[in-house]
Order: C-alpha cells, then structure tokens, then sequence
C-alpha cells in the first residue's frame, strides 16, 4: 500500500480529526490524534483503556482494499507482523475488525519518523552507525524468518521514546513461498530512490539483496543528508541507479566509504551480505548484538470478555484450565480459511508437556502452556497449546519457527519423537 503521509497542515478537517475514527473502539482504546494518512488507511495514537498503555492504531478501509484488489497484501501484512518479535521492529499487538475497517493495533513509537529528523540535518558518522546498526539487526532478523521487506526508507523507520530505531511498514514485503521456480522475486514495487538496479531490470531479484541495497541507500542518507541517486526525471535518475556511479561527501571516512561501496553495488552476487556487513570493521565499533529470541512466539495472555462465556456454552468447565473454543477459533485454524488475524480472541488455555534434548522452557503458566527455546543463535522456537474444543475433544496447535519458514528439523522431529506420544498417553488419545 501507498506510504503514510504525516498529519499537519491543512489537510481538512477528516485528517485534522480524529471523528474519522471511533472515539473508543471495541471498548479497549480510546483513539485520540491523526498521525498520519494514506489512500487506503489512517494511523491514530489511540490509549489502550486497561493499561493504560499508549498504541497507534492503523484503519484500513475496506471496501478501499477490496476496489484496489489488496486484500491479500493486507492479510500477508497481517502474517508477517504476527511472526516478527524484535526489539528494532514495531510490533504488531492484535486485529480488529468490524463490518467496514480493519484495525492494526500497533507499538507507538513516540519520537515519530527518522526521516523527518534526517531532513532537517544530517546525522554524525557515529549515530548514522548506530542507527544502521540497528537497521541490520532488523533486516537480518526478517531474513532469517524468511521476510523480505522491499521498501525500507527513511520513512519507514520510526523511533521510539529512548530514540532507537522501528522498522515499520511491512505492506509490501515478500515472505520465502512467493519465490519462484527460478529462486526470485518478480514483483516491481518500492520507492524509486530506493529500489536497486535489479529490479528495474524486470528479470528478477533477491529479496535480501534489494533489501541490503536500501540499507545502503539509507546509510548514505544518515551520513550525508541527500540521496547519493536523485533527479527530478525518474528516467535519468533509474539511469543513474544502474551505473552505480555516487560521490560521497568529504566528511566521510575512508572505513565507511569502503562499506556504502559494497552496499551499493549494482552487482547481487557481489554486493555485501547481512553476515559481511556485521563483520565489517567500520560496523563493528560500539556494536552490540541483539538478544531477543525470548520475545519471538509469545504465548497468549489470559483475555476475560464478558460477552462470552467460554466454560457454559460447550459444556466445558470441570476444572482444568483447557480454553473452550469458540467458532472463531476453530475457524482461524484452518490453513485454508485462516481468519485468526481478523477475528481472533487472545485467549489462555495453552499446554506443556515437552522439555529435554536441549531444549529450554522460557515460560510456562501453571500445567497447560510452554514455550521452549534452543539450537544455535536461539533460531529454534516451539510453543504448544491445548484448547478443549469439548469436554471429549482437545485441540492441540504446534507453532514454531521452522514450520513459519518451511523448515524441517529439530522442533519437527521433537514434536514428533516426544511431545506427540505423551500427549496421546495423557489425554488417552
């Protein structure tokens, strides 16, 4: 989807007020200010009445989505964002929806977009390092569960209250299963300044590697205060994107010159890689990795609605701690018609019974839920939940990061070594 443009001027009164949007929405936010706007949403900072807590909430007509043929980016936005839990990332809290809008509850990220900093000065040499440092733990980490963003910009960096770095925006990002037979993407979108030369070739392109190419773009930004490509003519300026050819400023030193070369070679197979540019020397100084596996799959906290009767309506009850689901929820399981992102309750009622070969529970509520983590660079998530669909019937649901990127290893084979037996023995299945 088109870019959300800030809020401010005199851009009439449906984009100075918040009357757009309902004044308390669902009961839980109460949505105040515009932040900013596009051709198919609106983005509010809205308090979440419970906590408290300040969140920005993005609406997205529709009937607007229908009529531009989107509703698959929406629901590909929706998948991406549930699976990214990263400190750099602006993390997705749940959807909401009614008859007309879908609602994006997000992370509010108080200190607004990079680029509005970076076009009033350019940033020193040590916080444009810090800020790419940031950036390329982000880009890595998408890459590593198989998202690919394709439009990342000043604009789609937001910052929050301490003033580090949110990757924000994923309306046009590409997930692993989108590649293809020729293990490309072919989809022509991003920001021309932005985009890399192979994908206005129109033959195909890596997704990590247009990625890597705009963090270049972005680096030499923060450095310099300009785009090292630009020019009223799109044509002369794709030109100019081709050739590669860029001067930086003087300012610049020789260790980050070396590395926006690298960043900003029109050859994929050479350009740098993720891994190469956290090798880097100019890089490395002051860097300091990211640890953050232990808020990826988060288990679901309780959620009490008081419309809903969960342990009546099903005959469920008894006095274990199993969730009684919902038509929603059994809906929202099915890999053909998953509405779990529109539709779906947080509700508790998850289950442990795993723990052993190297696996480590991060969390656990009372007997029903685990989460367990391991393998190398903590890249092996699994969480394990129980549902009670009857006072017969249990619903058990795996998730972890192999399945989300089509992997098959050590979660897979534990599942199925161990988890799976004790659970048909507990529950005699």
């Amino acid at each position: 989807m088109p870019a959300l443009e800030p809020a401010g001027g005199d851009g009439g009164e449906e984009h100075r007020s918040p009357a757009a949007a309902e004044k308390t929405l669902f009961g839980k936010y109460e949505v105040g200010r515009l932040l900013g706007y596009g051709a198919f949403a609106k983005v509010y900072h809205a308090r979440d009445i419970h906590t408290e807590h300040s969140v920005a909430i993005k609406a997205i007509n529709k009937a607007n989505i229908l009529k531009g043929g989107l509703a698959a980016n929406v629901k590909r936005e929706i998948s991406i964002m549930r699976r990214l839990r990263h400190p750099h990332i602006v993390r997705l809290f749940e959807v909401l929806a009614n008859k007309k809008k879908i609602y994006f509850v997000l992370e509010f990220a108080k200190g607004g977009e990079l680029f509005a900093k970076i076009s009033k000065s350019r940033f020193s040499e040590n916080l444009s390092r810090r800020y790419f440092q940031q950036l390329i733990s982000a880009v890595g980490y998408c890459h590593s569960r198989g998202v690919y963003h394709r439009d990342l910009k000043p604009e789609n960096l937001l910052l929050d209250e301490n003033w580090n770095l949110k990757v924000t925006d994923f309306g046009l990002s590409a997930l692993t299963d989108q590649v293809r037979q020729d293990g490309l993407l072919h989809t022509l979108c991003g920001t021309p300044a932005y985009v890399a030369p192979e994908v206005l070739s129109k033959k195909g392109y890596d997704g990590a590697k247009v990625d890597v190419w705009s963090c270049g773009i972005i680096l030499f930004v923060l450095n310099a205060g300009y785009l090292p490509f630009n020019d009223p003519n799109l044509m002369v300026m794709y030109r100019k994107i081709y050739k590669g050819e860029f001067r930086v400023p003087k300012w610049t030193s020789p260790g980050l010159k070396n590395l926006l070369s690298r960043l900003l070679d029109t050859n994929p197979e050479t350009r740098i890689t993720v891994d190469d540019i956290i090798n880097d020397p100019w890089f490395r100084v002051d860097y300091k990795q990211v640890q953050f596996h232990e808020e990826y799959l988060e288990l679901k906290d309780d959620y009490e609605d008081d419309d809903v009767d969960d342990t009546s309506s099903n005959g469920g009850g008894g006095g274990d701690n199993l969730k009684v689901m919902n038509a929603f929820d059994i809906i929202s399981l099915s890999s053909g018609y998953n509405l779990g992102g529109l539709f779906e309750e947080e509700g508790g009622g998850d289950t442990s019974v795993a723990e052993g070969e190297g696996m480590t529970v991060v969390r656990k509520k009372e007997w029903c839920c685990v989460k367990v983590v391991g393998g190398y660079n903590c890249n092996f998530v699994m969480v394990v939940e129980l549902k009670r669909l009857t006072r017969e019937i249990v619903v058990v649901e795996v998730r972890s990061t192999e399945s989300e990127v089509g992997h098959v290893g050590p979660a897979n084979r534990i599942w199925k070594d161990k988890i799976r037996p004790q659970l048909m023995t507990l529950f005699h299945m």
